[in-house]
Parts: structure tokens; sequence; C-alpha cells
């Protein structure tokens, strides 16, 4: 399994609904107890999830606390968020090629393939001491029609692809460059 950051974890395989909550609440530690009453499930059933997620590296023990006769177990999640290995969820390159460039799963496999292979190289630079150099550009546009976004990604492709032809250099160290578009997330005032 790749390695899990303190910031993304990677995990081989999705989530169970039950254990994506889980994770979730354990973003402020608590034991299997306090997580079922909160969940309105049994501690049984919580204390399964908690321990196939510390198991993966996505939870740590925070403390041990003795309470009526028994050890209560503190966790909490190891990682702000946590991000499918693309390889688990299925062939989503052959899903991106078939379909068009809008399809959210095109958008999908470009993520997923961009945060395990940052992941890895960022993993293998810091065993040797190094850092891995890297630039990420974000913006919000408000597209005033459906049709906008499709100029604007033609746009984007033409004046991407112009500076990848001025900048390309034979023999020089090749970077990926990777650009998408979702909706973003609504603010509270625009709810």
């Amino acid at each position: 399994m790749p390695g899990v950051s303190a910031a993304v974890g990677v995990v081989p395989g999705s989530l169970p609904p039950l254990r994506r909550r889980v994770l979730e609440e354990l973003r402020e530690p608590a034991s299997a107890v306090t997580l079922a009453a909160r969940l309105g499930e049994s501690r049984q059933r919580v204390n399964y999830h908690v321990r196939a997620l510390e198991r993966g590296g996505l939870v740590e023990l925070v403390e041990e606390r003795r309470r009526r006769g028994c050890t209560e177990r503190i966790v909490r999640a190891t990682a702000r968020a946590v991000v499918v290995d693309p390889d688990a969820v299925g062939d989503l390159d052959t899903v991106a090629r078939t379909q068009d460039r809008f399809a959210a799963d095109a958008l999908l496999a470009q993520a997923a393939r961009t945060v395990s292979s940052v992941a890895g190289m960022r993993e293998r630079a810091e065993a040797q001491g190094r850092r891995l150099v890297t630039f990420a550009i974000e913006a919000d546009v408000a597209f005033g029609r459906p049709e906008d976004i499709e100029r604007f990604a033609d746009a984007l492709a033409g004046r991407v692809a112009e500076l990848a032809a001025e900048f390309d250099t034979e023999g020089g160290r090749r970077y990926r460059v990777v650009a998408g578009g979702h909706p973003a997330p609504r603010t509270v005032e625009e709810t």
C-alpha cells in the first residue's frame, strides 16, 4: 500500500460507507464507544471499522485509558483527506478515453493518477532528503452559459499546447501539466 502522509492518505480500495463516516468523525480524537453513540451503531461494529482503518494506516492511537476494568482506546485520523488508489477503482483510463473530456470520469481518472504519482514521487524524494518541485494553478470562473465551458476548455487547451511547444526542451526534465474543471462547492452565502 502506498504510504500515508499527514495531509492525504492513499488507500488501495474503496471505503465502505460506515468506514468513511468513522474516518470523518475521527478528525478529532475519539473512542469506538463515543463514535458508536454518535453514529447510532454498535460499539463492536464501529470498533471493527476503527481497527481496519488503523491497520491501513489511516487511524492512529492517541492514548489508552483504563475505564471500568477495560482499556478505552482513543484514536484519530492520520490524514485530512483520503484518496482511493486509481488501480483499485477499476479502469478509469479506459472510461476516460471512451468518453469526452467533459465526462466526470475523465476528471476523476486524471486526478487519481495525479495524486497517486505525486504522492509516490514525494515519498521517494523525502527518503533521499530532496524536495519534489511541483506547481499548481487554480482559478474560479463564473460561466454565463453551458456552451462557454466548452469554448473555455478549447481556448485553454490551445494555450497550453502553445506554451508546451514553447518550453519543451529536448533532454529536459519532463513535467506532466494537468488542467481540469469542476463546479465550485457552494459557499454558505449561496445556499
